[in-house]
């Protein structure tokens, strides 16, 4: 629980840093507020500087327009324009100085501007007197010399040059105020969040310093109701693995008891033909009875190779049972290695052991993934998948194509089911768990085996943490399906745990 001296503690920390924050927004505030203000005034000023370069340029444009007019049409009306240009140029000329003056880059420029602007005045206001006195010859040979057109280019040099350090200043300036204005934005939206985490941060305080003591009482109730729930999947898991121990123990005993019988009875036969022969190898003072010969000759040529046949085997059967015993006992001890598997090469490979079997009754085998890559032990992975090929294979109907299907996909959150689906002879209903249990075979036994493999292979996929059942419709086929964990690591870390 947090103490009084830490909740006052905190609660000093969290106002200093929202001082420090709020007074970080209004210094920052007011040096973009400035540094706006600065870039709108030299916005202003370079807007004023370019009006007065774009009116002197027009201005003598509109001076030669009204000149070249007149000349050409020697009509009176066509000076409006020159008229009106030379008594506006005079306070253009000012504005443009008066402007351009502090600007040290302008400034250098101005006496080679101002000779230009007279040079092609003079050469206006004498080709327009020409004009008027008649002399139109003399003003049009003016015009044509060279040096009224140098001065008019290099007013428009001077002054486009003026225009072209403006525009580019103007837009350095544009793109400044921009960005002062975005980063005013993003200051002032970064300080409102600021404070409102440190305002957040300040309630969660003391909202924490009130309900600590609710908070362990909620976490001690959590805490009670996890154990018990725990406590209930352990105990369910407890109970099952006894009844599989149980129903493991009741089909290893009945039917190695089976083989220990035969023996036990084929003993006592043993015994008899014995006895027999035993009669008359040692009948010493007199001669055996044609009944004791004929006993002894059926004992030695029939009774004995019968019994020690039977025992042998009944011998070699449980032998058979024992190995199948120790096999799932080892498979079950072996520890599990998680690796990354990928589903559809694993089965493709496989089938593959398998492909001729399949081609032999002019089968085929379609395999569909649409699961990513697992992570589980390869081994058990591969002796589950190739004992259910095998299967297939074995209990095929006959006179009818092998068709195989096996189907991958998610099967919810962290799961993936694996149906094999084949054509083959079915299961029917009585016998759908059966064929899950050791020892133990459904249907017409014409095919060798001892009853281990569909158990070895719930045996192996239970250690995955999956699981195997099966539909089956007799003389219709059958599917299999395999649950699993999509990440075996996860499941070997809680078991661990």
């Amino acid at each position: 629980m947090t103490s009084t001296a830490a909740f006052y503690r905190s609660s000093l920390i969290m106002l200093a840093i929202g001082v420090l924050v709020l007074l970080g927004i209004v210094g920052s505030s007011i040096w973009l507020v400035r540094a706006n203000n600065n870039y709108s005034e030299e916005t202003a000023s370079l807007r004023r500087v370019r009006s007065s370069i774009v009116g002197l340029l027009t201005t003598v444009q509109d001076a030669e327009t009204g000149q070249r007019g007149f000349l050409l049409s020697n009509d009176l009306s066509y000076l409006a324009p020159y008229d009106k240009a030379l008594q506006e140029l005079p306070q253009r000329r000012k504005a443009l100085v008066d402007n351009v003056s502090p600007l040290p880059s302008y400034a250098a420029q101005l006496d080679a501007l101002n000779t230009a602007v007279e040079g092609k005045l003079l050469e206006l206001s004498t080709t327009v007197a020409l004009a008027k006195e008649a002399k139109l010859p003399e003003a049009v040979a003016i015009v044509r010399d060279d040096a009224g057109r140098e001065y008019m280019d290099k007013v428009r040099s001077i002054l486009g040059n003026f225009l072209e350090q403006t525009d580019d200043r103007l837009r350095v300036l544009v793109q400044a105020q921009l960005s002062a204005a975005s980063n005013l934005q993003w200051v002032t939206i970064g300080g409102a969040v600021a404070i409102l985490i440190v305002l957040g941060g300040a309630i969660l305080i003391i909202v924490q310093h009130v309900r600590d003591l609710q908070a362990a009482t909620d976490e001690v109730e959590f805490l009670n109701v996890g154990l018990e729930a725990r406590v209930r999947e352990r105990t369910e898991e407890v109970i099952r693995a006894n009844q599989e121990i149980q129903r493991f123990a009741y089909i290893v005993t009945h039917d190695l008891r089976a083989p220990l019988v035969n023996i036990m009875g084929f003993l006592s036969e043993l015994d008899t033909a014995m006895k027999s022969v035993t009669t008359y190898i040692l009948a010493d003072d007199k001669s055996p009875t044609e009944e004791e010969i004929r006993e002894a000759r059926q004992a030695v040529e029939e009774d004995l190779p019968e019994a020690l046949g039977f025992i042998r085997s009944s011998t070699r059967k449980m032998d058979s049972l024992i190995n199948a015993i120790l096999k799932i006992s080892r498979d079950g001890r072996r520890k599990l290695q998680p690796e990354r598997i990928d589903l559809k090469s694993l089965l493709e490979t496989a089938a593959a052991n398998v492909q001729h079997q399949v081609s032999e009754s002019d089968g085929a085998v379609d395999i569909r993934v649409r699961a990513g890559a697992v992570i589980t032990d390869r081994f058990s992975l591969e002796q589950i998948f190739g004992n259910l090929f095998d299967n297939a294979v074995k209990y095929q109907l006959q006179g009818r194509p092998l068709a195989l299907e096996i189907d991958a996909y998610p099967d919810g959150s962290g799961r993936v089911r694996i149906d094999f689906k084949d054509n083959g002879r079915g299961i029917g209903p009585q016998h759908l768990e059966r064929v899950f249990e050791l020892f133990r075979r459904a249907g017409e036994q014409d095919q060798r085996g001892e009853g281990i493999g569909l158990a070895h292979v719930r045996s192996l996929i239970r250690n995955l943490g999956g699981d195997i059942t099966v539909e089956s419709e007799l003389d219709q086929g059958s599917t299999f399906i395999l649950t699993l964990p999509s990440d075996l690591t996860k499941i070997v870390r809680s078991m661990e745990s």
